[in-house]
């Protein structure tokens, strides 16, 4: 099960949020019982790019052979 802290990756585009599927955040609250998540998501240097309510099939857990890749934000 997917908790608190732990960081997550995005399994479909969030066009209103800037977001792309493959993008990585972290969980800041589970709501019941994991049904739905609270995902914050931030640029390399720490500055965030949206928090976001996602249900549990827009996310899934970071792989152990998986790497981070940049990607440059569009300017909104």
């Amino acid at each position: 099960m997917i908790k608190e802290h732990d960081r997550i990756v995005l399994t479909a585009d969030l066009p209103e949020q800037g977001l792309k599927e493959g993008d990585v955040g972290t969980i800041v609250h589970v709501h019941e019982q994991g049904k739905a998540y609270e995902v914050e998501f931030l640029t390399l240097d720490g500055q965030t790019v949206a928090i976001a309510t996602l249900l549990r099939p827009q996310v899934r857990p970071v792989g152990k052979r998986e790497i981070t890749h940049a990607r440059q934000l569009a300017e909104r």
